[in-house]
């Protein structure tokens, strides 16, 4: 049986995508500098070999021939996103591939390097060589998926997503954030009149505050038994689904920063762990998509973590690891009016959720035109400081370590992938208000640390789908309706004006 041999094809893939996965995270968070130069090496071998087997000639009749053959809808779906994912993976070659992946891992470890010290100028012939390939292999795929080059980038990261979609939606966000957030910000001004936010007190030792990640990890369902967390310079989670990599990066004057990143990517591990085992080697058993599982991580982190539940059941646990002291007379009003504080600031993993789709839209306008050859890649730093100051207010021109040089996405070559975040923050929302129509009581199931329930009803709707259904189906078998922004705009006056 052609489908068979399918099968087998995306077994080997599989594996070769695990031993990827691992070697990707080992660089990331325990390589040594002087390993750089190997490194880069073995995984655009590996990257090629991948692609060699892939897109082999037969491989084109298996799938012709799969086609005909008697195939239950589970096969169906299997198929149908294997043809997806395959079109897309013949639009480049294995010399293409072996030669991309090589330069970003180079520019990936330059990055590291250098951004401590803020030299764009050492980073910038580096940056022009990941914009020269992003846009060679934009070319390529639009070529051959009929797509504008930088639709054909989005493509990869969020099946059936269109900028001109995406810059609507951003457009009419972004006119709504331009009122909100002086209103927002004015009413936290008032609440902290009335209540002033109470200061942390001594430092918070890292081995505590992982103490304290691991036990709310497991408080909300990460399976440490397929999983771990680390540390790196940049949050990710990676890995695969039997072997979850999480990673986050602490400061001894405050803890929140990380262990929200690290509820942030829980989000992410969930939703990798709660794939369907069955077919996990075939892409239709994969995630569907970065919006999806942003989502997934923002709804465990902005729809759960930083609400008033949360913290009435998180709060005795953080005295435990963390100790009396440092938490001194704070009450549950004192932590929220941490996690659900607004400030405009330059960096975008630290940005509260108010802020946090203006330095989206500002990277999906920039990197749109850098694909589309409207600007180059010396002229990002001025770019983005234009544009800082139109939406936050806030300069970087003297300042690229918090500006273009923030985020591992560009210097990795991740060309397409901000977008999702944002689309990622308004399923979230609607998914929480799908969710509160069937389970009333879903802030007690909070506030008592029971996130049963609440992981049930994600597996089904969402997680055992994986890549099954395109995005705006799972949403609309899950909610009833279509992508919406209203319940994220809804969410934002209800916590922050409300």
């Amino acid at each position: 049986m052609s489908f068979a041999r399918l099968d087998e094809l995306c077994r080997k893939l599989d594996a070769l995508g695990h031993a990827e996965a691992m070697l990707q995270v080992d660089e990331a968070v325990n390589m040594p500098a002087g390993g750089g130069e190997k490194r880069a090496e073995a995984m655009g071998v590996l990257a090629a070999l991948a692609h060699d087997l892939a897109t082999a000639p037969a491989v084109d009749d298996w799938i012709a021939a799969a086609r005909s053959e008697d195939l239950d809808p589970s096969q169906q779906a299997a198929l149908r996103e294997f043809e997806r994912t395959h079109r897309n993976r013949t639009c480049l070659s294995a010399e293409f591939v072996n030669r991309k992946v090589n330069a970003q891992i180079r520019s990936e470890q330059l990055w590291r390097n250098l951004r401590p010290k803020a030299d764009w100028n050492g980073f910038l012939p580096a940056f022009e060589s990941i914009v020269a390939l992003a846009r060679e292999e934009a070319q390529l795929r639009a070529e051959a998926l009929q797509l504008s080059p930088y639709d054909a980038l989005v493509e990869q990261f969020d099946p059936g997503s269109r900028s001109a979609e995406i810059a609507a939606v951003f457009a009419d966000l972004k006119r709504f954030l331009t009122g909100f957030i002086p209103e927002a910000l004015e009413a936290q001004a008032r609440r902290r009149a009335a209540r002033p936010a109470k200061p942390f007190h001594g430092e918070f030792p890292p081995e505590r505050q992982k103490m304290l990640g691991v036990t709310l990890m497991t408080a909300v369902g990460f399976d440490f038994d397929h999983g771990r967390l680390d540390i790196s310079h940049h949050p990710f989670c990676s890995g695969v689904p039997s072997d979850v990599r999480m990673t986050t990066r602490y400061t001894t004057h405050e803890f929140l920063s990380s262990l929200m990143g690290i509820l942030h990517e829980t989000g992410h591990g969930l939703y990798e762990q709660g794939l369907p085992a069955e077919r996990q080697h075939w892409p239709s058993g994969k995630a569907r998509g970065m919006a999806m599982h942003e989502s997934q991580s923002l709804f465990q982190e902005m729809q759960i973590s930083r609400t008033r539940e949360f913290w009435s059941f998180a709060l005795p646990l953080a005295r435990d690891h963390l100790g009396l002291a440092q938490l001194a007379g704070f009450e549950v009003d004192d932590l929220i009016a941490h996690v659900q504080k607004i400030e405009k600031g330059y960096i975008r993993v630290d940005a509260d959720e108010v802020t946090y789709p203006l330095h989206v839209i500002l990277r999906f306008e920039i990197e749109k035109d850098l694909i589309e050859g409207r600007l180059a890649a010396k002229d990002v730093p001025e770019a983005w400081d234009a544009k800082m100051r139109d939406y936050l207010g806030l300069s970087t021109i003297d300042n690229p370590k918090d500006g273009p040089m923030q985020d591992v996405h560009w210097p990795s070559g991740a060309f397409g992938y901000f977008p999702s975040y944002t689309l990622g923050a308004l399923i979230a929302a609607q998914l929480r208000a799908a969710m509160e129509r069937g389970m009333p009581d879903l802030g007690a199931q909070i506030a008592r640390g029971d996130f049963a329930a609440i992981n049930d009803w994600r597996r089904s709707k969402i997680w055992q789908k994986a890549s099954t259904l395109s995005t705006p189906e799972i949403m609309l078998q899950a909610t009833g309706e279509r992508l919406s922004a209203k319940y994220f705009e809804d969410h934002l006056r209800q916590r922050y004006l409300d």
